[in-house]
């Protein structure tokens, strides 16, 4: 299995680890930040089958936009037969 850096932005870095990708979010997710978080998780969560890790430890508040973010990709990654998991 392959442990590659992806991408790494303020508020995210992405590995893959075999065919699952790891995101670690960090500091906050809101207003402000839940769109371009967003953006991503939508890019990462469109292929068929996803297999999506939230690394949510290193976040220090998350308000209901941020919440609401993460219940629109748990709904894609289901509807495309996916996997999403998070870990706090």
């Amino acid at each position: 299995m392959y442990d590659i850096l992806v991408r790494a932005t303020n508020h995210t870095t992405e590995r893959v680890l075999g065919d699952t990708t790891i995101v670690e979010l960090r500091d906050e997710i809101d207003t402000c930040t839940a769109p371009c978080i967003g953006a991503r998780l939508a890019v990462l969560s469109a292929r068929p089958r996803p297999d999506l890790v939230l690394d949510l430890r290193a976040v220090s508040f998350i308000d209901c936009s941020g919440l609401g973010l993460l219940c629109r990709v748990a709904n894609i990654v289901r509807v495309r037969h996916g996997r999403l998991r998070l870990v706090t």
